[in-house]
């Protein structure tokens, strides 16, 4: 996750004090205690969206774990220091035993945050949510009413998803907006911006289109390039305005890394003597973060390196718990994440920015490519962005019999 409004906070504090703030920097030089967990805890869902990398729908699904099984995933995240775990799904609230679990939780003290479409929160179940204690809860949408439904395939799914925004707002639980942004609804990101200020909410979470699930299907209806770059200068904006007003909102991005360097140029090209100190913190964080600080478990007890991994399965709780099965590097992927730098080809290898995007995401290569080490198709920065210049290898990927990529490599 890219946290825009930390680094735009620390900019207009610089501005005010004439002193960049120093913030304590995450590190990939060192493994964390444990990673944040994302825990589809139940496939089933009452939705059957366009872009579900889980590609659910509403029926049971067989081998998920019991409760038994999943108290006792719960104790071994505590055991390695977890420092969040999100409960997602599928739907989570369509699973029968999410209670037990969420009170188990916060007996370990650890926190916890749901994922959810809203749909199924009404007054009694926005009084669980808020008695439960969740430290966030994101509700997903698409854009505008019309757009939403077309995505979610559901009529009302919008009314109901910003009701359930409205009835936890009002319990005081710190919500958010989940936002996937394709060339099908770009043209929604302004009046959904313009909506989370109006209704107070706490947090704009833009997800770039990640290829898995049903949202590799629809990797042809991605965002072009173009409008990557007008989006995310609109957050920029956004989220520097908020820091200069000093309002409580936070603007934040995943799925694609080069969202730090493009950051940093955004940065510079406005208040260039901060450029040094932002670099230096955006290295700090160090970009991607599968199968480093960040993990999955699937509702079967797979582990994956983040959930768009569910075609490469680490092991199972069941059999190995997730405190052994995450520091294992005999996994040639798993090696190859937690390496720094990662073992990148193309563009990638040559990037000036390496250090603040760690290569970005490395499933979009493996999905075009068939190899996850090759540069990132998603990467929207051009050549002169990240200071590739003659000779560099690059990867060009062209449509073939609408089934399948072509890659040829080519020199500049």
């Amino acid at each position: 996750m890219f946290r825009i409004s930390q680094y735009l906070r620390q900019i207009a504090e610089a501005e005010r004090t004439g002193v960049y703030p120093s913030r304590p920097g995450r590190a990939h030089g060192a493994l964390p205690p444990g990673p944040v967990v994302i825990w589809n805890l139940i496939r089933r869902c009452n939705l059957t969206c366009r872009h579900c990398y889980a590609l659910s729908a509403d029926h049971d699904y067989a081998g998920e774990l019991s409760t038994a099984e999943a108290l006792a995933v719960l104790a071994d995240l505590k055991a390695m220091r977890v420092p969040m775990a999100i409960l997602s799904g599928g739907e989570p609230l369509m699973r029968p035993d999410l209670w037990t679990l969420v009170d188990e939780a916060r007996r370990l003290r650890l926190p916890v945050a749901l994922s959810t479409n809203g749909t199924l929160i009404d007054a009694a179940t926005a009084d669980l949510i808020a008695a439960a204690g969740f430290a966030y809860v994101g509700i997903s949408l698409d854009g505008l009413a019309a757009t939403h439904d077309r995505f979610r395939r559901m009529a009302g799914a919008f009314d109901r998803s910003l009701a359930a925004l409205r009835l936890l707002h009002a319990r005081g639980v710190r919500v958010g907006l989940r936002y996937t942004m394709t060339a099908l609804n770009a043209q929604d990101l302004p009046a959904l911006l313009a909506l989370m200020r109006a209704e107070g909410i706490d947090k704009f979470y833009f997800s770039h289109l990640n290829y898995a699930g049903r949202g590799n299907l629809h990797r042809a209806a991605d965002a072009q390039f173009q409008a990557t770059r007008q989006a995310m200068e609109a957050l920029f904006e956004r989220a520097w305005q908020a820091a200069v007003d000093g309002r409580d909102e936070e603007y934040v991005t995943g799925n694609n890394d080069a969202d730090g360097p493009f950051l940093l140029q955004w940065a510079a090209a406005r208040w260039p003597r901060w450029q040094a100190p932002l670099r230096a913190a955006l290295e700090a964080w160090g970009g991607n973060a599968s199968g480093v600080h960040v993990a999955n478990i699937d509702n079967l007890g797979n582990v994956h390196p983040d959930t768009m991994w569910w075609h490469h399965t680490l092991g199972n709780v069941r059999e190995r718990p997730l405190s052994a099965i995450w520091p294992d590097t005999s996994d040639p992927l798993m090696a190859g994440l937690k390496q720094r730098p990662r073992p990148v080809g193309g563009r990638c290898a040559a990037c000036a920015h390496l250090a603040i995007c760690g290569g970005n995401t490395r499933v979009r290569a493996q999905q075009i490519t068939g190899d996850p080490w090759a540069e990132d198709p998603g990467c929207y920065l051009d050549d002169d962005e990240i200071g590739v210049q003659g000779g560099a290898e690059r990867v060009v990927v062209t449509p073939f019999s609408g089934r399948r990529k072509v890659v040829a490599v080519v020199a500049d």
